[in-house]
């Protein structure tokens, strides 16, 4: 049977490895969903990124909380807790910038049109 509390201790015990893996992944994943979305590329590729870039920030988050269930309180926690969840919000953030740049693209040439028009 599949129990979280081994996943849990295997999290804990390799620690050093998980960071050392997941925060530069983090940081790149991130920065290129970022740079996708600033270059205007389509909205299927921001969200595979997103969505790529999301699954990591979530196994730290994940990570973080059995550090926070075993009762670890310290600085370097709540340092990955604030990277993995500004990571997490910065996909989002950028998938919503790729939907609103594609809503105001499409009201200005709405407008435009509606102008020569009339």
């Amino acid at each position: 049977m599949f129990e979280l509390t081994n996943l849990a201790e295997l999290s804990r015990s390799h620690c050093v490895s998980l960071c050392a893996f997941l925060v530069p992944v983090n940081l790149t994943a991130t920065c290129l969903t970022m740079g996708l979305a600033v270059l205007r590329r389509s909205k299927i590729r921001v969200w595979q990124s997103a969505g790529v870039a999301g699954i990591f920030a979530v196994v730290l988050l994940w990570h973080v909380y059995t550090w926070f269930e075993a009762g670890v309180v310290m600085i370097p926690t709540y340092v990955l807790l604030w990277l993995s969840s500004s990571c997490l919000m910065s996909n989002i953030g950028a998938v919503i910038y790729s939907y609103s740049r594609v809503n105001r693209l499409s009201v200005i040439k709405e407008r435009l049109i509606n102008s020569l028009m009339f």
